[in-house]
């Protein structure tokens, strides 16, 4: 392992494999390529892949938060990313895989999902506005323990260990930030980082004050919210979804809700702005899946019709053909109390899309670097009558 691989990249190392791969392939994929799994067997028989009831239960020990994204690495890794790539970048991959399986005792494929968590806090006493905390969080068929140990060889002894109830808490100081917190005062909160691992195959990494919520929560104190965990899991068959409450998120900040030393009662309860969003697929689509809630319909009409009405600007403003052609295919509507959006893009269409951006550009340099000679330029001459003066 590389002494220069930060703990944070070590712990994630296992998740974001594929897509660090993916980026440094530089080969143009050529259509109708067959793509091998990266995991042996049927990705529809793949028993790694974590039932909706399994899910809610590893869920239900995180803590409280404002905004979560849940990843189904089992389903991206062996469903869409082989219809993505081609089969020399899943080749790639899968030695990557390899190597990493030997350097850490870690399989990237047995990854069962990644949570990232941002929790936004209230002002201090002195009505300074605190940045939000977050964590990121992974789980699956893998030694956590493993993982720390990984993460104190990658710092080099940098990685300082603290004892919070029964766990072990890693925390490291990351130095080019201090220095900017010098000058950036919100930067102060995200100049250590910690690492903690929750139970015998839950590991994360984030905010130390996150982290030790999570250890809380894991032991069964201020755990997240039925409601938030809920929308979360809104589609069982996500490959990936969102769950916020931006609003909330800007009363609390913002200090509509107190402080941290002098709460307030809110003076209006409502879930106005709370959303969800998903992605998921099918045999010939991505589909886009997502709905806000508008506290009543009336309101979830006004709001459809003011994003319709934006939607309508942005397809009649873009000159990019297909981008044209993609945003004509999400439709907003109201029902209920919510506001709808619903998508569905044909599989090869995104295809060949992610193609011509993975594919190699032509330096710009290279139509340039060849001159067309000018032609000579004919010296003209002039010659100048002499007009005589009459007498």
């Amino acid at each position: 392992m590389r002494k220069f691989l930060s703990f944070p990249i070590a712990v994630l190392l296992v998740v974001l494999a594929t897509f660090v791969t993916a980026r440094t392939q530089n080969v143009q994929a050529q259509p109708g390529a067959s793509s091998p799994h990266l995991a042996a067997g049927n990705p529809s028989s793949n028993t790694n892949t974590p039932t909706l009831t399994q899910v809610q239960a590893s869920l239900a020990s995180l803590p409280e938060a404002d905004l979560l994204l849940y990843v189904n690495t089992p389903r991206i890794i062996n469903e869409v990313l082989p219809k993505l790539l081609p089969a020399k970048d899943i080749d790639e991959m899968r030695k990557a895989f390899e190597d990493v399986k030997k350097q850490v005792g870690v399989d990237p494929t047995r990854v069962e999902y990644v949570v990232v968590a941002v929790r936004f806090k209230k002002p201090t006493a002195d009505l300074s506005f605190q940045p939000p905390e977050f964590m990121v969080m992974a789980s699956g068929d893998f030694g956590a323990e493993s993982l720390m140990v990984l993460a104190r060889m990658a710092t080099d002894g940098k990685l300082r260990e603290e004892k919070y109830g029964t766990r072990t808490l890693g925390l490291m100081t990351i130095d080019p930030l201090v220095k900017e917190a010098e000058k950036n005062p919100l930067l102060k909160s995200l100049t250590e980082m910690g690492i903690i691992s929750l139970n015998g195959n839950t590991i994360a990494v984030g905010t130390p004050a996150y982290l030790r919520a999570a250890a809380d929560a894991s032991d069964g104190k201020e755990r997240i919210s039925a409601a938030t965990l809920n929308t979360l899991v809104r589609d069982t068959n996500a490959l990936a979804s969102v769950a916020a409450t931006p609003w909330h998120s800007f009363a609390k900040s913002f200090g509509m809700l107190g402080t941290d030393t002098n709460p307030r009662a809110a003076r209006c309860e409502s879930n106005m702005g709370n959303l969800y969003a998903a992605i998921t697929m099918d045999a010939t689509n991505f589909m886009v899946r997502g709905a806000m809630h508008a506290d009543n319909p009336d309101t979830a009409k006004i709001f459809s019709n003011l994003y319709s009405g934006i939607l309508s600007y942005a397809i009649s403003s873009i000159p990019d053909p297909s981008t044209q052609t993609m945003l004509k295919g999400l439709a907003i509507t109201a029902e209920g109390d919510e506001v709808m959006l619903r998508a569905d893009f044909p599989q090869q269409t995104v295809v060949q899309m992610l193609q011509q951006q993975m594919s190699p550009k032509k330096e710009e340099g290279a139509s340039s670097s060849v001159v067309t000679p000018k032609a000579p330029v004919k010296k003209v001459t002039t010659t100048r009558r002499r007009t005589r003066r009459k007498g």
